[in-house]
């Protein structure tokens, strides 16, 4: 088995999660109401909790004694794996709930196909992961419905985020070479095949919602470059500040 393409994806899925988890905590006591301030903050520290496992579970694979917080702390920007999706703006409402809504369609597949991973380790995180997934979808999929088919200044909005974030849809399926080889051993899950059955259930809820898909364009890429968009740079110097200023400390 090759631990480093295997370490590789398991920081794309982690880091996915904690920049997702990271934007959403932004929302932290500026949400619209109470109720959704404390869903996308629980929201957020489930991400979190997701990311803490596989970001330990890459440490161990990688067998170069790095923990989870080194993982989280001590890299670069060019280091994070992360979707260019996740470290998007949070913008207005309708523009996160879009956002949670697409990655949440994407998380439930892909922590469902990792629960049937031949790794032990992977399969045990999926499995407890995709509760909470699941959770998160009926969430975003919820406030979806309630803006689409709510006023015309709501279903606008909806409508503009999704046309806005569509262009960083395309790398959530895409797999390197040395990735493919994990597939063929039963480790990682036929990505392919998933966005066929992600397409397909976005396609038929974007229908439901009266929302148009975006006409298919120029897509960003670059997750498993390290290549980022130029707001992953600012969300790092607040989430490594501490750690940064004050090296090793404990609490």
């Amino acid at each position: 088995m090759n631990n480093q393409a295997l370490t590789q994806f398991l920081l794309h899925v982690g880091d996915s999660q904690l920049i997702l988890s990271h934007r959403l905590s932004e929302w932290c006591g500026h949400a619209p109401e109470l109720e959704i301030d404390i869903a996308l903050s629980n929201i957020g520290l489930d991400l979190l909790g997701q990311s803490r496992t596989v970001l330990s579970l890459a440490g161990q694979i990688e067998g170069l004694g790095r923990d989870e917080d080194k993982m989280a702390f001590l890299r670069t920007e060019r280091e994070y794996r992360n979707l260019l999706l996740c470290e998007q703006p949070n913008g207005d409402f309708a523009q996160t709930i879009v956002r949670q809504w697409l990655m949440d369609q994407y998380h439930v597949l892909l922590l469902d196909a990792l629960s049937q991973s031949s790794h032990l380790d992977i399969a045990a995180f999926g499995v407890k992961s995709l509760k909470e997934a699941k959770y998160h979808l009926r969430f975003s999929q919820a406030w979806m419905e309630r803006l689409s088919l709510g006023t015309d200044e709501a279903h606008q909005k909806v409508q503009q985020a999704l046309n806005e974030l569509w262009r960083f849809t395309a790398e959530l399926f895409e797999l390197t070479t040395d990735e493919q080889a994990l597939v063929d051993s039963g480790v990682l899950p036929k990505l392919n095949f998933l966005k066929d059955e992600w397409s397909a259930q976005i396609e038929s809820e974007l229908a439901r919602f009266n929302l148009t898909l975006p006409e298919i364009g120029a897509y960003r890429r670059g997750a498993k470059q390290g290549v980022h968009t130029e707001h992953l740079g600012y969300i790092l110097a607040e989430l490594q500040y501490m750690q940064r200023a004050y090296p090793n400390m404990n609490w």
